[in-house]
């Protein structure tokens, strides 16, 4: 009961992440650009960096624009980058953009010496220092991003799931790509100062992949991925406070496991309920032909 006060700014911090991102994933795993938001948080992470190379405070204002600079940059590279019919993918785009990000933070972090506490938990995270401050100016960015989604939800979506109808009702895919990703980035730059790369990764694919796992529907998936992140999150934290861990590492290790528990529960029990109406709809199937071919 103790550690219940110390863990409610972390546990808050982690549900607004939930919120987010578990929505944002849906857009990723659609879009089949599942390596975008650890490419953006990395670019983040870079900005930051820099920041703090040339003499920023990093927990400053300057840092944060500077890094939202980057992840803006980034978001144009992978908006121009796709195209329907382009012969080379967009995943590439964002591979290249996530290893020459990663190379220079590496560089920038071997001369930045003064700040090297800083700098690991951008990559690892420390969500357990998160203040409820943080934890507020994070609540209302990401309410006034999840605002903008919801206004334009249906041109959001449409390009996320069809881009070819997209295209024919006119809408410009460039120009909706680069307003996704820069609302993208303006997550991800505040997600990384909280959480870490990492755990921010975890935040938007794991929950939207579990959720795939047992819903078709938008309004399902994300339900379940908002219930997934939400019991991890807690699970995570307390494991991390029990055990005296690394919060970020643990929740990431979490949210894995639980992940493996649900795939075998769908395999277990929908997987294997799917194969067996399948085999009865092929021996009905063929039970006919055999009918069939008996009167003639």
């Amino acid at each position: 009961m103790e550690i219940l006060p110390f863990l409610l700014a972390p546990f808050l911090a982690s549900l607004i992440l939930t919120g987010i991102h578990a929505y944002l994933g849906v857009h990723v795993v659609e879009r089949g650009v599942i390596f975008v938001d650890l490419a953006l948080a990395q670019i983040a992470a870079l900005g930051a960096t820099i920041a703090i190379l040339i003499g920023m405070d990093p927990h400053g204002v300057g840092a944060y624009w500077l890094s939202l600079g980057f992840t803006f940059v980034g978001a144009a590279v992978f908006a121009f980058a796709r195209t329907r019919r382009g012969h080379i993918p967009q995943e590439a785009f964002i591979g290249i953009a996530y290893a020459v990000a990663s190379a220079t933070a590496i560089l920038a972090m071997s001369k930045a010496t003064g700040e090297t506490e800083h700098l690991k938990d951008m990559l690892v995270g420390n969500i357990l220092a998160v203040s409820m401050h943080d934890v507020a100016k994070t609540a209302v960015l990401y309410g006034v991003i999840g605002l903008f989604h919801y206004i334009f939800r249906k041109q959001f979506l449409l390009i996320s799931t069809d881009i070819e109808q997209a295209e024919a009702r006119g809408l410009n895919i460039r120009f909706w790509d680069f307003l996704f990703y820069a609302s993208f980035g303006f997550v991800v730059t505040s997600s990384v100062a909280i959480a870490g790369v990492l755990l921010v990764f975890c935040y938007l694919v794991v929950p939207s992949v579990g959720a795939m796992l047992f819903a078709d529907r938008i309004g399902r998936r994300l339900a379940i991925g908002w219930t997934m992140g939400t019991l991890v999150s807690a699970l995570g934290v307390f494991f991390s406070v029990w055990k005296d861990l690394p919060t970020g590492a643990t929740i990431v290790c979490t949210f894995g496991g639980v992940l493996i528990v649900m795939f075998l529960v769908h395999l277990l029990f929908f997987h294997g309920r799917e194969a067996h109406v399948l085999q009865g709809a092929v021996s009905a199937e063929n039970h006919k032909e055999r009918v069939l071919h008996g009167k003639g």
